[in-house]
């Protein structure tokens, strides 16, 4: 999952970023309504995090201009206005959640959890492919009913692949999820951190088919509701 954080407060939005980085999320950071502009107009997210009061470009300006595009990218409001008159504009022009400053950081993790959750299997909590089962909502995978050891970065390629089950993934789909800005990963990578993640899987029957030049496909199987 990749997601772009718009926010000109550099401490909140450094800590932020650790944070959802050491989540296991690709996490890429703007500090002004004209950077998130042109940054969800050029590259593919799973989730924008955006602050109203930014200079250059309002956050509100920016979520018009985003549905104005008909994009359909979950948004989350994040301000230091909390009046309800705030909280209903956002609504209205389209955002997502909304989360007022000063916020938790475990709420705001959960929030992110739930606005990419709704984005892969219609909202199910719990994913059941075959011996694997992923929780969406924690973020936890298991084999059999074991628990399975995950990398950051193998943690969000299954999630990837959980997400579009049954469906191709292609390598620069991978990459455009595992990488922020300025980071490059190569084919050969995105073929280990495959190779890794398969490894992990096989013992339990649940099978990464390589479609050749064209990328990878999770088995698809059962999803129910947890």
């Amino acid at each position: 999952m990749r997601l772009l954080i718009a926010e000109d407060d550099a401490i909140l939005a450094d800590g932020l970023l650790h944070a959802l980085r050491g989540a296991g999320y690709a996490v890429d950071c703007v500090a002004d309504g004209a950077a998130a502009d042109a940054a969800i107009a050029s590259a593919s997210f799973d989730l924008l995090i955006l602050d109203l009061g930014m200079p250059r470009m309002s956050g509100l300006d920016v979520l018009k201009r985003l549905r104005a595009r008909r994009s359909t990218l979950p948004v989350l409001i994040l301000t230091a206005r909390d009046s309800t008159e705030d909280r209903v504009r956002g609504l209205d022009l389209g955002a997502d959640d909304y989360l007022a400053k000063p916020f938790e950081l475990a709420e705001l993790e959960a929030r992110v959890r739930a606005l990419t959750r709704r984005a892969g299997h219609g909202g199910q909590a719990i994913v059941e492919l075959g011996a694997l089962t992923f929780d969406t909502v924690g973020r936890v995978a298991s084999l059999r009913g074991e628990p399975l050891e995950l990398s950051a970065r193998e943690l969000s390629l299954l999630q990837l692949l959980v997400a579009r089950a049954g469906r191709m993934v292609s390598k620069e789909q991978i990459v455009d999820n595992l990488c922020q800005w300025g980071e490059e990963l190569s084919a050969n990578a995105v073929e280990v951190y495959v190779h890794r993640l398969r490894k992990k899987l096989e013992p339990g029957g649940v099978r990464i088919s390589t479609l050749r030049g064209l990328g990878y496909c999770l088995a698809d199987g059962r999803v129910r509701s947890g």
